[in-house]
């Protein structure tokens, strides 16, 4: 008896590169946050002020 290989769906594809993706996000978010508490950068989770965040939209 031989087994046969099954071909992916489309939908299990996109869900692990969705998972890649933010595994990758995160990555680079930990590198940041490591890299700014190094420079000895004020670093949290509070936007600094100034600086619209992503929830707040720029409105003129």
């Amino acid at each position: 008896m031989s087994s046969t290989k099954r071909q992916q769906t489309m939908a299990k594809r996109n869900r692990e590169r969705a998972v890649e993706e933010k595994r990758t996000l995160k990555r680079l978010k930990k590198q940041a946050a490591k890299a700014e508490k190094a420079a000895g950068g004020p670093f949290g989770g509070e936007p600094v002020a100034g600086e619209p965040s992503e929830a707040e939209p720029d409105v003129e």
